[in-house]
């Protein structure tokens, strides 16, 4: 599992892979003298008997009978990352990623001495990165539009910016209508990094407060 870390409002977050949910949730009854269960669509939440609780996010809400089962259940979901400069987005069946396209455009990222030559460099900077933007709403268009009839959900990550950038392309409409949670932290979008994304999305994120 990732790191504990905290969560506002008090708590910590950890983040359970599905195939490890169902031992989990018994773990902790066990560790917290039994617990009840509160079903809603996307939280449940259990309670210890010594007053302990696990807020469990829903992934892909609504939930769909057993928690555990819901979290298991291959999905074909797409994914988007872009960051200024990068992009990266495909589909996957479960953890195989079947169809995707990456890639990358140079944007300037410092600043040139002050004066005319900053602010040409500025002009030239900003036109890059809305050619890198405009490059990563044509790959996705090409490949996540077609699929978004087919897929349960659409997960983003990479710059929170960027992506909101690309929300005003019409072309995307569809894809952005099934954006779900989590918003993935990734760095540069590489196939690589694509690729490590199905534990991050599947896993069932749960907030932890101690009793007390």
């Amino acid at each position: 599992m990732a790191k504990p870390r905290p969560a506002a409002g008090g708590g910590r977050w950890v983040e359970v892979p599905p195939e490890r949910v169902a031992r989990w949730l018994t773990g902790f009854g066990d560790r917290h003298g039994g617990c009840s269960a509160d079903a809603g669509p996307a939280i449940v939440r259990f309670r210890g008997g010594d007053g302990a609780l696990a807020e469990c996010h829903v992934p892909f809400p609504p939930l769909d009978g057993d928690l555990a089962a819901h979290a298991l259940r291959d999905r074909r979901v797409g994914v988007l990352l872009v960051r200024l400069g990068g992009y990266a987005c495909g589909v996957f069946e479960g953890h195989r990623l079947v169809r995707s396209k990456v890639g990358a455009r140079l944007v300037h990222g410092r600043s040139a001495a002050g004066g005319q030559s900053q602010q040409r460099f500025a002009r030239r900077r900003d036109k890059q990165a809305r050619e890198a933007l405009q490059e990563a709403a044509r790959v996705a268009a090409r490949v996540l539009a077609p699929e978004a009839g087919g897929l349960e959900a659409v997960v983003c990550g990479g710059d929170r910016r960027a992506i909101d950038a690309l929300r005003a392309d019409p072309r995307l409409d569809a894809v952005f209508a099934l954006e779900t949670g989590p918003f993935l932290a990734v760095p540069d979008p590489r196939l690589a990094v694509l690729r490590e994304t199905p534990p991050r999305f599947r896993a069932v994120r749960v907030r932890i407060v101690d009793p007390g």
